[in-house]
């Protein structure tokens, strides 16, 4: 079966603590309850750099410099109907108050805590490498 790829990026969003930003999908979206990371599909034509600027505004009301994104991680994740690649970005500058527009919860968390929030299986790569969790994976 040949799944549809979907590419989607994601920021890892640290205040002057070191904390890092989760949005708890909200009712009504799929995965609604799951906490992840902020940001959203790629459009035709966007790099990953300017599909995350424009939808950290969309959804958090902030203003994100392309030049202040540094390539983390990335994950790539099969779902039963199409297949997820997302890297993951970090930033810790941006302009703007954090406004949640899509009804999304917030939560700053440690990087030791960020598996206590569940989440979609595509982000706990994306977890263990913030978290410096080793992953092995057995056969």
């Amino acid at each position: 079966m040949t799944r549809r790829t979907v590419l989607v990026v994601a920021a890892a969003l640290y205040d002057a603590k070191g904390r890092i930003l989760l949005a708890q999908r909200p009712e009504g979206k799929s995965m609604a309850g799951l906490w992840e990371f902020p940001g959203g599909k790629i459009e035709q034509g966007e790099t990953p750099e300017q599909a995350l600027v424009r939808e950290l505004h969309e959804e958090l009301s902030i203003k994100v410099e392309e030049s202040s994104l540094r390539p983390v991680t990335f994950a790539s994740h099969a779902y039963s109907d199409f297949h997820l690649l997302m890297p993951l970005f970090a930033t810790e500058s941006w302009d703007g108050e954090l406004v949640p527009r899509e009804g999304q919860s917030l939560a700053w968390v440690k990087s030791s805590d960020l598996h206590l929030y569940p989440a979609p299986a595509a982000d706990i790569p994306l977890f263990d490498a913030l978290s410096g969790k080793t992953v092995t994976r057995s056969k």
